[in-house]
């Protein structure tokens, strides 16, 4: 077993931090729908969607797909652009591409059927160590550890020392109970997503703080001024200022196509914007006011987004994009911002 740090699961420690955990897990953990199936499928799905994205936000993209393509056969049969309208929201879109290509390989390649070890998945596009050491061991029970964002904060603070990746993997592999592999994985996720926070630690509420350097740390720290292993700071958000219309005409919204080789959203539908309010020969002559702002974020970027809107007109000028009906919007790819505006605006 590698030791780094401190020696913090020497002398049957392994055990007693097993039982704990899963203890703790059993009577606490959140019940999220991908936890009630071991069908591959719906895990691979939950793994992808979850990458970047906040539990919450995932919920309702993940009923809504699930429901549009419940199984791998209608995923890989659907059109890219389907996959991208319905992975809508959800931003990270190269995410969804990646979903796409991997079903039809799984379709055509593997009739339809996930390998069942983590070392074959890795072979899949889009599928990382992390992903195909989840869907192994929850689907299949494959004895394989995971380690991502949250798992890697607890491993650290166990052992009150910074870790290399490698030792990271290393350190979770011993840890792992094999008995139960993915609920323990499970409730390494669940642990470092709910208690061993990147701030404000809940040392307090953890199941293993009793074997853990740095929560006992924390804990003894309380009222001294002494400080705690507190992870990584986030990075700086930038700030973004941008303009864009709302545009209707016959019961269409004339909206533009985003460049294929674009390195955000790439072939996604959005509002015509400018970073800039635009100039008159731009816009139809209703348009002559500021309808709503937004607050919208990317990846490390937060925008403020300025709206002009027209009623419902007759004549658009002939700016750039196309007049999308707006019974179709649904089934297009759009942007999470355009999704945004558009609902507001009481048309989706």
């Amino acid at each position: 077993m590698h030791r780094g740090g401190a020696d913090f699961l020497a002398n049957g420690n392994v055990a007693r931090f097993r039982r704990a955990l899963l203890s703790w897990y059993d009577r606490n953990r959140r019940d999220l729908p991908w936890r009630r199936t071991r069908d591959p499928y719906a895990i691979w799905l939950s793994e992808i969607m979850l990458q970047q994205t906040r539990v919450a936000a995932v919920l309702d993209h993940y009923r809504i797909f699930l429901e549009r393509f419940p199984n791998i056969e209608r995923l890989a049969a659907t059109s890219e652009d389907a996959v991208l309208a319905a992975w809508s929201g959800l931003g990270y879109y190269r995410r969804a591409r990646m979903l796409h290509r991997c079903a039809r390989e799984i379709v055509t390649g593997h009739g339809g059927r996930f390998p069942e070890t983590a070392a074959a998945l890795r072979e899949l596009p889009g599928i990382g160590r992390y992903t195909a050491a989840a869907i192994a061991s929850i689907a299949f029970g494959e004895a394989v550890a995971v380690v991502d964002g949250n798992v890697e904060r607890v491993l650290e603070r166990l052992g009150g020392s910074n870790l290399s990746a490698a030792e990271n993997w290393e350190r979770a592999q011993d840890l792992l109970a094999k008995s139960r592999p993915g609920e323990f994985n499970q409730a390494m996720m669940e642990l470092g997503a709910t208690v061993c926070l990147p701030r404000d630690l809940r040392c307090a509420d953890c199941p293993v703080r009793a074997l853990c350097a740095t929560g006992a740390r924390e804990l003894r720290a309380k009222g001294s001024g002494l400080g705690a292993l507190r992870g990584k700071a986030a990075p700086r958000q930038m700030k973004c200022e941008i303009w864009c219309i709302l545009e209707r005409r016959d019961g269409r919204v004339r909206m533009v196509k985003r460049p294929q080789k674009a390195s955000l959203m790439a072939g996604m539908w959005e509002l015509p914007q400018w970073a800039d309010r635009p100039a008159e020969s731009a816009i139809s002559a209703a348009i002559s006011t500021k309808w709503r702002t937004f607050r919208h974020s990317i990846t490390v970027t937060d925008y403020t987004v300025h709206v002009l809107r027209d009623g419902e007109t007759k004549r658009g000028a002939p700016g750039r994009g196309k007049w999308i009906a707006i019974e179709t919007i649904q089934e297009l790819p759009i942007t999470g911002l355009t999704r945004k505006v558009l609902k507001a605006g009481g048309i989706i």
